[in-house]
């Protein structure tokens, strides 16, 4: 059976992976910067000047970028290098050990998200369970991600560019680098330093709807790399199908950036359905051009 992994004994990258110009890399995968805030949360769970220095570089981070790398987060080391291992022993098994795993279904509960989540709803003016109230019951799902390393690395991605639907994702990157992100729309990228022991954190686009817009939906790829492999770990924190996605305060003079109240599930659908249209003119429009 073939797979990707087998691309790594191959000279030239197939057909089938290269990306049009302007989906191609802009910025290295090691061409790191510091751009990404990295937040100590040793003292998160205290009161005065210590938890109100830390919330505040929370939210200017979800203000500027809507991502931010947090250390000091009391997830053990030695589960973090469990994580690690397990996956990549499970990307190593042949693929039909790896097909009998069963990927389907998800958890209920939070990691290190419920005390995000109350930094933003006080930072909002609201009480500090207002977004996790909002959620109605956050749904967990954790997702592998193994990048091989590519012969072509420049007319690739290991992940496109986009944003997560959901609330809020945790991110556990190996060294290597590769996590990208962009806030002018795409025209320039930074690839995110790697921290060791680390967790990345992006909101996601229920977190932007529901402050309005004042928070950003963390807008993103990843990139691949001709040296070395990349491993990834993601925990998507999602709200339950049925909860409503609006802004649940608006500040003075502002109007709403949705034009109506709709379900999470709704809202996935639509952003779904317009990430196929918009593909489908693409190759429309590619279609003429060679004509």
């Amino acid at each position: 059976m073939a797979t990707i992994t087998a691309l790594t004994q191959e000279n030239f990258l197939p057909q089938k992976f290269i990306r049009d110009d302007d989906e191609r890399p802009k910025t290295a995968y090691n061409q790191f910067s510091d751009e990404i805030p990295v937040i100590s949360l040793a003292g998160i769970d205290k009161t005065g000047e210590e938890r109100a220095e830390i919330c505040c570089k929370i939210v200017a981070a979800c203000e500027e970028w809507g991502i931010f790398q947090v250390v000091d987060h009391g997830v053990d080391s030695e589960i973090i290098r469990d994580m690690t291992r397990f996956a990549t022993e499970f990307f190593a098994l042949p693929p039909e050990e790896k097909l009998r795993f069963d990927m389907s279904g998800g958890k209920k509960g939070g990691f290190i998200v419920s005390s995000h989540l109350q930094v933003l709803s006080e930072a909002m003016g609201l009480e500090k369970d207002a977004l996790s109230r909002a959620c109605v019951e956050m749904d967990q799902k954790v997702v592998v991600n193994f990048y091989p390393k590519c012969p072509q690395p420049d007319l690739t991605l290991g992940l496109k560019r986009h944003t997560d639907p959901g609330t809020i994702t945790l991110l556990l990157q190996d060294l290597v680098g590769g996590l990208q992100a962009t806030r002018d729309g795409g025209r320039t990228w930074i690839t995110v330093q790697p921290v060791e022991g680390a967790f990345v954190v992006n909101l996601g686009d229920h977190a932007h709807y529901l402050s309005n817009g004042r928070f950003k939906n963390a807008d993103h790829q990843a990139v691949v790399n001709s040296e070395c492999s990349r491993l990834s770990i993601a925990t998507f924190q999602n709200p339950a199908p049925e909860a409503v996605v609006y802004p649940i305060k608006m500040r003075e003079g502002e109007e709403s950036i949705m034009e109506e109240a709709i379900t999470f599930l709704e809202m996935y659908k639509r952003k779904m359905n317009k990430d196929i249209e918009v593909a489908r003119l693409k190759k429309l429009a590619k279609d003429k051009a060679l004509a």
